[in-house]
């Protein structure tokens, strides 16, 4: 076995470079040079390949620390292209986290999306889980979470969707187990849907309180009656562009069941025709620094109180139009065409607005026929 002391002899270099190869630790020797200046070196095969590494010169490195360094080597040479125990990725804390999942994942949102998403991770998300570790969420964090929120149900029903689609995407980015995702299978609250139908004699009512407010809030009396004569969602009114306005329809792009037509009535074309364009805005309706639409919220505040309807959303414009065209017999599938809906179940709520329909018909016809038969109706 070659040892300090073998080295400190200084064997006779002779005339050509040799080596003395050690007969405990094989691969292991000592490089014995014609210039005298010997060192310690480890030979291996690596993949095939014969490599030879100098570990140091006997004057610096001493024979024990050049043999330990040298078994290491050939170790480490022995377990190559053997599977590997893969190293734990760093797991972040849930709010550091946050600024990966926005910078990745939130141009695929539209974006009013993105502003109700980014509300629901800083507002509600982020106050909960921001200080845990994303692998570490358990069941029992999403569910005390939701009973906190038993007084706004409608909060945790619209935030649980979010929390789950960033734990799916920390699954993909392996900061979970893939499968993993704790949120899955939270019960949201149920919610008793809140269906408000303008009656005929509360149109007129509506009508009328438009009329009076029209001169001092114009932009905001075109944009409520477009909303009645359309059924149009609020944001596609609010951020129409002169683009979208293709008459006898509206192209939108960016609606929120993607690109869709709103068919155009004819006071709904005689309403559009009669808004002035500005230079400064494509928006049809756009705020004084032309950067966004008006809302006309406040105004229909006003509207809604006058007309006697106070329970009346803008939303519910849109169940009105729908319940106004299944009492005029129009067909439950032209209705879900009318509105863009991509699921024939979303336009299913209005079913019983159409047996309801079906019902009055029935006792018509069948009054009808009794008056016939002397029966009375």
């Amino acid at each position: 076995m070659i040892n300090g002391h073998l080295a400190r002899r200084n064997p006779t270099p002779g005339t050509v470079d040799h080596v003395v190869w050690d007969t405990v630790l094989a691969g292991f020797g000592l490089q014995v040079r014609a210039s005298g200046n010997n060192s310690w070196i480890v030979q291996y095969r690596q993949r095939g390949k014969l490599k030879k590494v100098t570990l140091g010169r006997c004057v610096d490195i001493d024979a024990s620390d050049a043999r330990t360094k040298a078994r290491t080597m050939l170790a480490a040479a022995a377990l190559d292209g053997l599977p590997k125990r893969v190293k734990a990725k760093p797991v972040p804390l849930f709010k550091d986290y946050a600024d990966e999942f926005y910078a990745n994942c939130f141009e695929q949102w539209k974006p009013a999306t993105q502003r109700s998403n980014r509300g629901a991770i800083e507002r509600q998300i982020i106050p909960n889980f921001g200080d845990i570790p994303v692998n570490e969420i358990r069941k029992v964090d999403i569910i005390r979470w939701r009973d906190s929120l038993s007084a706004k149900q409608g909060v945790f029903n619209r935030c649980i969707p979010v929390l789950s689609g960033m734990l799916q995407y920390a699954a993909r980015l392996g900061y979970c187990r893939v499968g993993s995702n704790v949120s899955r299978g939270t019960p949201r609250y149920k919610r008793e849907l809140i269906e408000r139908y303008l009656t005929p004699m509360e149109y007129r009512r509506v009508a009328a309180a438009l009329t009076a407010a029209e001169e001092a809030n114009p932009i905001e009396v075109a944009i409520l009656r477009l909303l009645v004569f359309t059924g149009a969602r609020l944001s596609e009114i609010t951020e129409l562009k002169w683009s979208e306005v293709q008459p006898p329809r509206l192209q939108l792009w960016d609606s929120k069941s993607n690109a869709k037509y709103i068919y155009l009535n004819r006071q709904a074309e005689a309403l559009l025709a009669s808004v002035t364009r500005t230079r400064e805005s494509d928006l049809v309706f756009p705020n004084r620094s032309g950067s966004a639409g008006v809302n006309p919220s406040a105004i229909w505040n006003k509207v809604r109180r006058k007309a006697l309807v106070p329970d009346v959303r803008l939303h519910d414009l849109r169940h009105s139009y729908a319940s106004a065209g299944i009492m005029d017999a129009v067909p439950l599938a032209t209705i879900g065409k009318l509105f863009g809906h991509a699921l024939h179940e979303t336009t299913a709520r209005y079913a019983h607005v159409a047996d309801g329909a079906v019902c009055d018909a029935a006792q018509r016809v069948s009054g009808s026929i009794a008056g016939h038969l002397g029966l009375g109706r």
